[in-house]
């Protein structure tokens, strides 16, 4: 085995050879600058959102299969996430709330950022296909490609309906997951779906209206900045009113229990009423506070609703649900 200074000096002559051939030098990079990339957060909200999905499934999905199908849904998400950090870094620099992001900082060289995103977006797709079935491959494929070219690189920078539109691909997981379960798509994991893309404008818009100034000098059209601060709180209100129904819809089509119906319907009140807050306290500090109060709320919100599912239908707890 090599000693600690030889090892070293090793990584060091690599390094030179490599950046002497032409291949991008990776800078500081430490495995969790990589990790970063994938944008971990978002990750876990994409597997919850596909275990979900998943466990709508009839029938017995083999652990093995179902496992893997969920790595490789993740890893998907992660690929999307290193690509859109690639593709942003240049308003990432800018912005105070991402300039700490691995590549803007400089831990990690661009070129390398896009290899790595694309190398776990091949495996993740060729994975999701053979273990699983090509359906669900394509599905996702489709995702990172709506992620990356549709949201990043076109409507994030020319409309401040970037987040309606784009808010599809942080929907697609459950359908994605279900079709690797089943071959097929189906009405629940369209469901699962819509709560999403309508959770996902409020839930962005409470963060605008706190960042607007960080939006701003990147140039970013968000809904603040182009149609002002009063009218994105009223989209809030408007979109917040339709998401309250929505979310109980898996208990009204009966693939949830009674109490993820009250659940659902006592969190969607809530979620108006923060809404009315940050539509009614407009100036100053208390303004604010309403905004972060919804931003957090919101996460909570589909984090429960989405867990509940998981718990009901992985517990066996579904034999409640609705006739």
């Amino acid at each position: 085995m090599l000693a600690a200074s030889e090892m070293t000096k090793y990584v060091s002559d690599l390094s030179y050879r490599l950046e002497g051939a032409g291949v991008a030098h990776v800078c500081d990079a430490s495995p969790s600058d990589f990790v970063q990339l994938l944008k971990p957060r978002v990750m876990s909200l994409v597997v919850l959102s596909a275990l979900a999905g998943m466990l709508l499934a009839p029938g017995h999905v083999h652990p093995v299969i179902g496992f893997a199908s969920l790595v490789a849904i993740a890893v998907g998400a992660g690929a999307a996430g290193a690509l859109n950090m690639w593709y942003d870094a240049d308003i990432d620099a800018i912005m105070i709330r991402t300039r700490g992001r691995p590549i803007p900082s400089g831990r990690i060289d661009r070129d390398a950022a896009l290899g790595f995103g694309l190398t776990l977006a091949a495996f993740s797709l060729l994975t999701l296909g053979l273990v699983a079935n090509w359906l669900a491959a394509s599905l996702l494929a489709f995702t990172i490609f709506f992620y990356i070219v549709i949201y990043s690189m076109w409507l994030k920078r020319i409309t401040p309906q970037n987040i309606v539109i784009g808010g599809a691909a942080g929907a697609l997981p459950p359908i994605v997951a279900y079709a690797a379960a089943t071959g097929a798509v189906s009405v629940s994991s369209i469901v699962l779906f819509a709560i999403i893309v309508i959770w996902t404008p409020p839930h962005f818009w409470a963060l605008a209206l706190i960042k607007s100034g960080d939006y701003a000098r990147a140039g970013i059209p968000m809904m603040p900045n182009v149609k002002g601060a009063d009218h994105t709180r009223l989209e809030i209100l408007l979109y917040s009113m339709l998401l309250a129904p929505v979310g109980v819809l898996p208990f009204a089509l009966g693939f949830a229990s009674v109490l993820y119906g009250v659940l659902a319907t006592v969190l969607g009140v809530l979620f108006v009423a923060l809404a009315v807050q940050v539509y009614r306290r407009r100036i100053g500090e208390a303004a604010e506070k309403a905004a972060k109060q919804l931003f957090a709320f919101s996460i909570l919100y589909l984090f429960l609703l989405l867990a509940l599912i998981v718990a009901e239908h992985g517990l066996g707890l579904a034999a409640f649900a609705a006739p």
